[in-house]
């Protein structure tokens, strides 16, 4: 499509993102203005127009390009009448790709694609050339457009909303981690969802590569990208004594005693004992598996992905360990937004006092039922949408206690006779009472900080006394 400065482009949502695609355009000489519903003061930095409301389609069909936030839900009316109208809408992925030419490592999933794109950025750093990261991670990907650097490798974390409002992402390396529910409030259903996320692969061709699950239910799309010369991996969990182990790339192999991660390279199987792993969890240990296979695909050495993924601690916020207060074990899983993340968590343990709740994002919580009943051994229920947790554990016949803070959540976990592991893992969002997850694990971790005061304020006295 010609890039013509008489365009006028107009941008909806005026989050991060938008302020990035706004910015990037004033940079490339274009005209532009902004709309958001939400919004009550437009960034002071951007002399651009600002429209206040409800949009309306009308308005909307006098621009030539509209660049839509993936904060903005694709299916709302307004633009869906406007696509209808035959005008360009896309996302800032679709505008990114117009203008950089950089191989692209792509990484997408319901859970799990921060830690793998972080820790395959960290590894391909290593090269010459070095590697930039962004997308759903964080750094919108028109930050990552810089003509005084040009960068040899890019991996992008990208999540649904990006990839529904992209036609032409090709990237040369490509992961599908996973698919659970997620997002049931910006989704049409499930097959919108699916669909979103296998955009992803609708370019690929001769000389590309593609990582999916073992599960059966990805051989149709294996096949159908090996037809097109594909090269497709497969990763996963399964036993060492297993025939298919044989065919996996990388994973985990299980057995008796031990897990062992493994990815392939120069012909040969590489092994690290999980033992020898400081992050928690079978399920982060196969997000790094796949990074690991990554950065051998792009050829950095063995010594380096092992001394990498040996030494690496988890993100914040991913099942991090926060330390031992009031004897209790307290790790931070803020980022579990949705059941298939809290449990995967509450599997890393055989028995835990487990925080959850907030916003559900209607999603179907009895997915945990069995999860839960072997590994909870009391529960705290915070956050504004209660009922649906409390159900769930009273189905599940697992003891709980509802608290109105989080403040409040840690001092009942503290006080619980059991000793076992604090596991704020919460199967929801954030946003009822929190900006993001993040900040309700800062939240965790304050009242933690609080609590170990008490504690040792306590202990003070009775010294003294």
């Amino acid at each position: 499509m010609t890039n013509t400065r008489a365009q006028k482009h107009a941008i909806i949502g005026m989050g991060k993102t938008g302020i990035s695609i706004a910015h990037f355009l004033l940079r490339q000489g274009f005209s532009c203005e902004a709309f958001d519903e939400n919004l009550k003061k437009p960034p002071e930095d951007l002399p651009i127009p600002f429209h206040r409301g409800a949009l309306n389609s009308k308005e909307l069909q006098a621009f030539d390009r509209i660049w839509v936030s993936p904060g903005i839900r694709w299916s709302l009316p307004a633009l869906q009448k406007t696509r209808h109208a035959g005008i360009h809408m896309q996302g800032d992925l679709s505008l990114f790709l117009e203008y950089c030419h950089t191989p692209l490592i792509a990484i997408t999933g319901t859970n799990g694609k921060t830690t793998a794109t972080q820790i395959i950025q960290t590894l391909l750093e290593t090269l010459p050339g070095g590697c930039d990261m962004g997308g759903n991670i964080g750094t919108p990907v028109l930050d990552l457009i810089r003509q005084d650097k040009p960068i040899r490798h890019i991996v992008l974390e990208l999540s649904s909303f990006q990839l529904e409002r992209c036609d032409a992402i090709h990237p040369r390396w490509a992961v599908m981690l996973n698919i659970q529910a997620d997002h049931a409030d910006m989704h049409d259903s499930d097959a919108a969802y699916l669909a979103a996320k296998l955009r992803l692969f609708t370019h690929q061709g001769m000389g590309d590569t593609a990582m999916l699950p073992m599960d059966g239910k990805w051989n149709d799309l294996s096949q159908s990208l090996t037809t097109r010369g594909v090269q497709v991996h497969r990763f996963g969990q399964i036993s060492e004594q297993d025939p298919a182990a044989e065919t996996l790339v990388a994973g985990i192999l299980n057995s008796k005693k031990r897990h062992i991660l493994f990815w392939h390279q120069d012909g040969q199987r590489q092994n690290i004992h999980c033992q020898d792993i400081p992050t928690r969890g079978l399920h982060q240990h196969i997000n790094l598996a796949v990074a690991a296979q990554a950065a051998a695909d792009f050829g950095v050495s063995s010594y380096v992905i092992r001394e990498a993924i040996t030494s690496f601690r988890g993100l914040k916020h991913r099942l991090r360990l926060l330390g031992n207060v009031a004897k209790h074990d307290w790790f931070d899983d803020s980022k579990a937004t949705n059941p298939a993340a809290a449990k995967a968590a509450l599997a890393s343990f055989d028995q835990s006092i487990w925080i959850c709740g907030g916003l559900r994002k209607g999603l179907d919580l009895t997915v945990l039922s069995n999860t839960i009943r072997a590994h909870v051994a009391h529960a705290i229920v915070i956050g504004k949408d209660k009922k649906a947790y409390i159900q769930l554990l009273q189905s599940s016949g697992i003891r709980y206690t509802v608290a109105n803070s989080m403040e409040r959540a840690v001092l009942i976990a503290a006080a619980h006779a059991s000793q076992l592991p604090v596991l704020l893992s919460p199967a929801a969002a954030s946003q009822d009472q929190f900006a993001n997850y993040a900040e309700r694990g800062q939240a965790f971790a304050k009242a933690i900080n609080a609590l170990e005061k008490q504690v040792l304020k306590k202990q003070a006295v009775e010294k003294q006394a």
